[in-house]
């Protein structure tokens, strides 16, 4: 019996710079966290330098495995010459920003338009990292962007630092793009069943003309 192949679905990380998107790409690569509050600026921005994407499977209560492949543009989401790969192809996005920045916040209406124009069929999640320090956006600011946009499939809040929340939402989004890519997976194979069959003639009906 052949057996389906893992899918690996494309995940990217938008937002601001600063709000964590290198920390969030590196919890979920190797389950570190790199404290940039303790670095110069200089080694902070070379820290994040770098387009990259890694890889992680995920067994999915009631479904099969699904591999996530999370990139991150390593601050480089203003390079004119990564913008159109770097969302080419996205069955999701996550958009970061700092719950303890309401500039961050203000920001990434720029990003869902983004997101909405380059990565038109991706499912967006809204991340508000850095739970850990206070708060300068309150839930009720979210609720009232989120009555505005109604385009998110989840909304989370996690501190890459303290690792709150983080394997928890990973683990949210890859069972939502699972029952999402096995379903599309689903009716493609049974669209080409049927049409196996009426091209072998073993359909029930009878389709000549009388």
């Amino acid at each position: 019996m052949a057996s389906m192949t893992i899918p690996q679905l494309k995940v990217i990380l938008c937002g601001e710079y600063g709000v964590g998107k290198t920390s969030l790409f590196r919890r979920f690569t190797n389950d570190t966290f790199l404290d940039s509050t303790k670095m110069t600026t200089s080694q902070s921005r070379q820290s994040t330098l770098g387009l990259d994407h890694a890889s992680r499977k995920y067994d999915v209560h009631g479904l099969k495995a699904i591999k996530l492949q999370l990139w991150d543009t390593g601050g480089l989401e203003r390079v004119a010459s990564i913008t159109n790969s770097y969302y080419k192809f996205a069955e999701a996005a996550l958009l970061v920003f700092s719950l303890n920045s309401l500039e961050s916040f203000h920001c990434i209406s720029q990003h869902l338009l983004e997101i909405l124009s380059l990565a038109e069929n991706a499912k967006i999640f809204l991340v508000g990292n850095k739970c850990d320090l206070h708060h300068e956006v309150t839930d009720s600011v979210i609720e009232l962007f989120l009555e505005q946009f109604s385009k998110f499939d989840g909304v989370y809040k996690i501190s890459c630092k303290t690792n709150e929340g983080v394997h928890e939402m990973f683990y949210d989004i890859a069972e939502k793009l699972a029952s999402m890519s096995y379903k599309n997976n689903m009716d493609a194979f049974r669209l080409h069943s049927m049409d196996n069959s009426y091209c072998n003639g073993s359909s029930t009906k009878d389709f000549c003309c009388k």
